[in-house]
């Protein structure tokens, strides 16, 4: 949504619209179930590898920069906040598909985590991730830049 600014140039962002809210509260709720679902699943994983990093440790490790990734977009809704939120999307979405598909071998200690089965909860954060992913790049491309002085820049935005 547009506003006229004191000086009659217009200024758009989706920082102030109820668009802009909705979008940023879908993001935050995708990012927010992958977490869940990761914590939730974390110990269960954990017990392959109780003293080394474990699949458990990365589950718990991916949930805390989705949480971080969340509160991001809710306080800032920018397009850096949206990249990020993208970024950890597409990164939790490649690596449930990776994993189910290709049999990775353990690396350093990195363990193997292959898993050729879908379940409940695999299910519900991949489809999650997916819809961060869709959101984000939604949300890159409707929420303008910021120019350094701090103004949107010019052009079309909700």
């Amino acid at each position: 949504m547009s506003t006229t600014a004191q000086h009659g140039t217009r200024r758009s962002t989706t920082r102030g619209s109820v668009t802009g809210w909705v979008l940023r509260l879908l993001v935050v709720a995708a990012l927010l179930v992958d977490a869940a679902v990761h914590l939730h699943l974390a110990s269960g994983y954990q017990s392959a590898a109780p003293g080394g990093i474990g699949a458990g440790n990365l589950f718990r490790l991916e949930a805390a920069v989705a949480i971080l990734a969340a509160l991001y977009v809710l306080i800032r809704g920018s397009r850096l906040a949206f990249g990020c939120a993208f970024l950890v999307s597409a990164s939790a979405l490649f690596a449930v598909l990776l994993f189910r598909y290709v049999q990775v071998p353990a690396f350093g200690p990195i363990p193997s985590m292959y898993e050729p089965v879908w379940f409940f909860e695999k299910s519900l954060s991949a489809v999650a991730e997916a819809a961060g992913v869709l959101l984000a790049v939604v949300g890159l491309l409707l929420t303008k830049p910021r120019r350094a002085s701090g103004k949107p820049a010019e052009g079309i935005a909700i």
